[in-house]
């Protein structure tokens, strides 16, 4: 067990040694999750592991689509 410091802006350190043994390299996205209390860090390795990570679109992707195969006919024309 390693003990880490939070900073005044909430960031944290990892070790070295735990980078190296997980694989997580700078640029890297990590899941993290609480549970029971406890703060549960995961190197994301899947699509499923991103899921609430990003932001809603402000378009249905229905309508993305819709759009994009008018405007595709359109030039066509």
């Amino acid at each position: 067990m390693r003990v880490v410091k939070v900073l005044p802006k909430g960031q944290i350190t990892l070790p070295k040694e735990m980078r190296k043994s997980l694989g997580i390299k700078e640029g890297d996205t990590l899941v993290i999750e609480k549970s029971d209390g406890d703060i549960i860090i995961k190197k994301g390795k899947t699509i499923h592991d991103y899921i609430g990570f990003l932001s809603k679109p402000a378009v249905p992707i229905e309508e993305v689509i819709e759009r994009a195969t008018e405007e595709a006919v359109n030039e066509r024309k």
